[in-house]
């Protein structure tokens, strides 16, 4: 199982107390961002798109820190950009780990090895590492030969340290699914303590806009990337998540369940859309007309959206809704082994 048991029940004993509390819409996964600058420009990514001087903007420690109390998620996960570039980052993980939130520092790879010594193994810290393909596809990906290299180089190294490290992989139109499946093999041969992956999202800002999947398109691919899964792949994710990627399930987006914290505030109404932003999370849960987005909505940016940052928060509500809920994870689970 790629989520450790301890974050398991945590985690389910907070969704447990917030509806025993009578909350309708209450964060799961905290994404952070507090910084947009990145030392790659990949195609399907729009954040070093923005002016210089948005890219010379951070969120010091304590705004992090404020964040993750304001929110009270019990995962953080901690995007970019790539966060390493962060002067305080050290700061920042210690800090959240000191406040018992599962930490999840999103990284390319390329600096991980060099900033190792700064961090401390925990039970509460992962390193999650961008792997986008087997080693041509990837450093396609990202537009710079060698990145694929330097990311299994820090992988190794991170283990070797003691630290836990997950993978995270978003999948375009086009893809090989015997490729993604041999870099499965791959990541399960280092070692890694579990993978994530998700179809990709247009970001408006991305320059490669035309290999973004489409709703059916993404349940085709993924059946034939998930099919007859080896034992040696851990994910972590939900099964139900993976059970709603082929189609097997249908859900709502919760995307109040993953909300985002930025340089400019957090973003309305969620990590993949910019409607605007607000100046404290409650002023995001009471003001955005959630009736908006979604897939039953209509609004078109949503029409072909089934990225995790959506919908894991709904596969873990439905997982967690009593003795139903709870049958049709297990059965999920026994499916995926």
């Amino acid at each position: 199982m790629g989520i450790p048991l301890k974050q398991s029940l945590m985690v389910g004993w907070y969704v447990v107390k917030n509806r025993l509390q009578g909350r309708k819409r209450f964060p799961l996964v905290l994404m952070l961002e507090p910084l947009f600058r990145c030392n790659l420009e990949c195609a399907g990514c729009g954040k070093v798109q923005y002016p210089p001087e948005v890219l010379r903007r951070n969120l010091s420690p304590e705004e992090c820190w404020e964040a993750s109390e304001e929110c009270a998620a019990p995962v953080v996960s901690i995007a970019g950009g790539e966060p390493l570039l962060h002067l305080e980052i050290d700061r920042i993980v210690a800090g959240l780990v000191e406040r018992k939130r599962f930490v999840y520092l999103c990284t390319n790879g390329l600096l991980l090895e060099k900033h190792l010594p700064r961090f401390r193994p925990s039970d509460y810290l992962t390193f999650s590492v961008h792997v986008d393909g087997t080693e041509a596809q990837h450093d396609r990906m990202v537009c710079r030969e060698g990145v694929f290299r330097a990311a299994v180089s820090a992988i190794r190294a991170s283990k070797t340290a003691g630290f836990r490290v997950t993978t995270n992989t978003t999948i375009f139109e086009g893809e090989n699914p015997e490729d993604i499946r041999e870099m499965f093999d791959e990541l399960a041969k280092l070692g890694v303590d579990g993978m994530m992956i998700s179809p990709g999202y247009s970001y408006s800002k991305a320059p490669d806009q035309e290999h973004f999947l489409h709703r059916e398109r993404t349940r085709a691919l993924f059946r034939r990337i998930l099919a007859r899964p080896r034992k040696t792949w851990q994910f972590n994710h939900s099964p139900l998540f993976l059970d709603f990627l082929r189609g097997k399930i249908e859900y709502e987006c919760t995307p109040w369940g993953n909300p985002t914290r930025n340089v400019f505030g957090w973003q309305k109404p969620c990590y993949l859309l910019g409607d605007g932003y607000a100046r404290s999370f409650r002023q995001l849960l009471e003001e955005t007309r959630w009736a908006n987005y979604g897939h039953r909505s209509g609004n078109p940016k949503c029409a072909d959206c089934m990225v995790h940052s959506g919908y894991e928060a709904s596969a873990v509500m439905d997982g967690t809704d009593g003795l139903s809920g709870g049958l049709r994870m297990a059965r999920a689970f026994r499916a995926k082994n």
